[in-house]
């Protein structure tokens, strides 16, 4: 995490001169792609058992002239099962697949800086394996849940249609994680009682993410 706010100031500082008095950027059609690492929460087996990987998420979206923002597009994470903390090495993870729909806020308050604001709303499959299952015959779990994600991004542009940005995103669904979602009898078995399984499955992702703006508009400066 402090290697990644770290890294996002040593790009700030580096735009500033590129982009110095170019104007501000009115957005309009926009498409982003978000790279992240999801760390989970809240569910005591997922935040222990299951170890996040990689989290991804494209998108395209529109932005009204008073910032209001509607978008759409897709997701996908995965996790993986941290062998060092179930009782015998299991190999297998998480995949989970999914689509939403995106309202939000999205403005610059400088040639520069930008807030990107919202809440995402979708639909995902998370789909369970593990040579667990496999050697009780089942190739594999899925489970389909519904989900929401706060999100907020820290925008920096880099030209009059380029920017980058630094995101925090938290997601909940509307199921929880079973250590039989990876194979095991019940959660006494590697130890969780049922009201440690009880809590909705959620996690935080922190990552980078790339904007174009396909006719954004500069209010003041740029020239052609």
């Amino acid at each position: 995490m402090k290697r990644i706010l770290i890294l996002f100031l040593i790009v700030n500082c580096y735009l500033v001169n590129i982009v110095k008095g170019q104007g501000i950027i009115e957005p309009k059609h926009s498409f982003t792609l978000e790279l992240g690492l999801p760390n989970s929460f809240t569910n005591k087996a997922f935040r222990e058992i299951m170890q996040g990987l990689v989290h991804v998420s494209p998108y395209y979206q529109y932005a009204f002239k008073n910032g209001f923002a509607l978008g759409i597009g897709g997701r996908y994470s995965y996790f993986a099962i941290n062998e060092f903390r179930v009782p015998s090495k299991v190999f297998g993870g998480n995949h989970s697949v999914g689509g939403f729909v995106k309202i939000g806020h999205e403005k610059f308050y400088s040639e520069l800086f930008a807030i990107d604001a919202g809440v995402k709303l979708g639909y995902a499959q998370n789909i369970f394996y593990s040579d667990l299952l496999r050697s009780r015959g089942i190739d594999l779990i899925s489970k389909s849940s519904i989900y929401i994600e706060p999100i907020i991004g820290f925008v920096l542009a880099s030209s009059e249609s380029d920017t980058y940005r630094l995101s925090l995103g938290y997601s909940f669904f509307n199921n929880s994680f079973k250590p039989w979602d990876i194979g095991y009898e019940d959660g006494n078995e590697i130890g969780y009682t049922a009201k440690e399984l009880a809590p909705i499955s959620s996690f935080l992702t922190v990552g980078f993410g790339y904007t174009h703006h396909f006719n954004g508009k500069i209010s003041e400066g740029f020239e052609e």
